[in-house]
């Protein structure tokens, strides 16, 4: 399949305004706003497109449940991309900034909102910079603001930094945030669809969900779907990192499989090691070992073989990786980064932690495997959002697949995986 959304971000003004309109640019919006809201609605539920953010719910869908009596409407574009191993949004908001803005004004006409805000991480200040710039050619030259494309609709996009919190990628949260409050859970029911910003109907999309919506509107439903397995359409955009020759982000059909991205597209385990493990979906998800690795990296054959393809971030590890260490590591993540608003994850993620360093650093007892499991059991599904199933994934994932090694940490009170790396520091006792 050739590059649909990444095409042109190798070019030196891939990004500007005058390069876009050269490529077809902001011709689907053209063609959206002479089709009725509903069906644009219709066709991009024909499509099967489904978010990319992490859940796979389809677009067309979400869209629908948006309560379409009440106004102010919103378009809310998640892109606090920080789940770690995660950096695709990055590239298409730097490199093809008015993609995101045409598919924001494309969501914005289907719902009837007057209003989109993008969320940026808050680490992407650079990326700010040049959105901001480009979304100041584009209000200039009529693709955003009043009477767009002398359509008579208006519309503005309002783009908005947050502070660097993982949770405000929670859709609650980081509607919670654009409020000026702390980026923290909502209790659901309701659903943004009916009170999200402001208490008004809203629709929370990723960045590269909404910049699928061009190439639907151009191209139409049929051939979207057409791009991969059955309810899989579309392109993908996949970040493979760690243990691989060539880490980036690959753009391919969901017809691919993970071995083909591991091994084809990013080179291969680096310098002849061999693959231990895959977490193919973001730190948040169950771990894949090499042999359930040829299957398609489709949202339904990554959860049938019993993980999720989450926010497709295939984080590689080879036989020198520890697993503990690994395990702990990622739980130090977490519990800096839980918002504290529910007991479970916020004190269940600092206990993990501990528990895991001590078996790391040789002190380990056998009992605390099993307090692991319990500590992580009494996490998931016991909290507002999905965090507390992230966090207490790590544990659970590694004690599954390599008990073995927690023991022998235990055991041997040492890291018993040969890894040359750790000969050169002392920064774990076990290691």
């Amino acid at each position: 399949m050739d590059p649909i959304l990444t095409k042109y971000v190798s070019e030196p003004n891939g990004y500007a305004l005058d390069f876009y309109l050269k490529h077809e640019g902001y011709q689907a919006l053209k063609k959206a706003l002479a089709m009725p809201p509903n069906d644009v609605i219709e066709t991009v539920k024909a499509s099967g497109l489904r978010g990319r953010g992490g859940a796979g719910f389809p677009t067309g869908l979400k869209w629908q449940f948006v309560d379409k009596k009440t106004e102010p409407r919103y378009i809310c574009c998640n892109a606090d991309e920080s789940e770690p191993g995660t950096f695709k949004d990055h590239v298409l908001m730097e490199r093809n900034p008015h993609l995101l803005f045409e598919g924001c004004l494309i969501g914005c006409w289907a719902i009837g909102a007057k209003v989109a805000y993008i969320y940026i991480r808050g680490e992407f200040y650079h990326v700010q910079k040049v959105m901001e710039a480009e979304l100041a050619k584009a209000y200039a030259q009529g693709y955003a603001g009043k009477n767009i494309l002398g359509s008579g609709f208006d519309c503005d996009i309002v783009l908005h930094r947050g502070a660097g919190a993982y949770e405000a990628g929670e859709e609650t949260a980081l509607i919670e945030s654009l409020e000026g409050k702390r980026a923290q859970p909502r209790i659901k029911p309701p659903f943004p669809a009916v009170a999200g910003l402001y208490q008004k109907p809203t629709a929370v999309n990723n960045v590269e969900t909404l910049c699928n919506l061009p190439a639907i509107i151009t191209n139409g439903p049929e051939w979207f779907a057409k791009l991969g397995p059955e309810k899989n359409g579309g392109p993908k955009l996949y970040c493979v990192s760690g243990h691989v020759r060539k880490p980036g982000v690959f753009e391919a059909s969901m017809n691919t499989t993970l071995n083909e991205l591991i091994f084809e597209r990013a080179g291969g385990i680096r310098d002849g090691h061999q693959l231990k493990a895959v977490i193919p979906g973001g730190s948040s998800v169950p771990i894949l070992l090499p042999h359930e690795l040829d299957i398609p990296a489709s949202f339904d054959s990554v959860q049938k073989a019993g993980s999720m393809l989450g926010s497709a971030g295939i984080i590689v590890m080879d036989e020198t990786t520890c697993m503990v260490w690994a395990a702990m590591n990622l739980m130090h993540f977490y519990k800096h980064e839980s918002c504290g608003k529910c007991t479970p994850c916020r004190e269940g993620g600092d206990w993990l932690f501990k528990i895991l360093s001590k078996i790391e650093r040789g002190d380990g007892e056998m009992r605390d495997l099993d307090l692991l499991t319990s500590v992580s059991n009494n996490i998931a599904g016991k909290t507002l959002c999905a965090f507390g199933d992230a966090e207490a994934t790590p544990p659970l994932t590694t004690l599954k697949h390599f008990r073995a090694e927690y023991e022998a940490h235990i055991r041997e009170g040492r890291c018993t995986v040969p890894a040359e790396w750790r000969s050169r520091g002392t920064l774990a006792a076990a290691h």
